[in-house]
């Protein structure tokens, strides 16, 4: 494992694109087979934390193991091809690259979509109501004293749109009276 994170360091300072770089480390990390069990969900996290670090920002916003469920067969079909020739003098990499690759396609067009939908709902909705959204989503709640506060509208006002949201099902309520607050589902 030392020589393989060794490894890394080193490709990623070389002419290696950082793609690469993550997919090769990720085959290899998944042919150590540290763990009992776990491997390939401890090889999803590693390969985010090392795409983040790569500048991949993205893949915060959209789950790489939902991908690779769904697409179970063809993750072990493209594991074992190269797996199988990684201690040969010339492994392929082609196989499991290829994979590793459409499957971060995949990811990333998956959050284009979700944007996407988010933005089409959004534009959609009074600009009240998309402004309540935005700070529940910025700050993982909000309170209708805090949209008073960040909107300069009334509270029954307000409290029109809380429950036009909450009917979309676009917000939780948590607690009642003074105490309530508001999520995103």
């Amino acid at each position: 494992m030392a020589a393989l994170v060794a490894w890394l360091d080193q490709a990623q300072q070389g002419e290696l694109h950082p793609l690469s770089a993550i997919g090769i480390f990720v085959v290899v990390f998944l042919a150590i087979h540290l763990f009992q069990d776990g491997n390939g969900r401890q090889s999803r996290v590693l390969t985010t934390l090392l795409l983040l670090r790569a500048g991949y920002a993205y893949v915060s916003y959209s789950s790489l193991e939902r991908v690779v469920e769904q697409s179970k067969e063809g993750y072990y079909l493209a594991l074992r091809r190269t797996e199988g020739t990684l201690r040969t003098e010339a492994p392929d990499w082609v196989p499991w690259l290829t994979y590793f690759l459409r499957a971060l396609q995949r990811q990333m067009r998956r959050l284009r979509e979700k944007v996407e939908r988010e933005r089409l709902l959004l534009a959609e909705l009074p600009e009240l109501a998309a402004r309540i959204l935005d700070h529940a989503r910025d700050h993982g709640r909000i309170t209708i004293a805090d949209a008073v506060a960040l909107t300069g509208a009334s509270r029954n006002t307000l409290k029109v749109h809380f429950k036009s949201l909450r009917e979309q099902g676009l917000l939780v309520l948590h607690g009642q009276g003074r105490g309530a607050w508001y999520s995103l589902p």
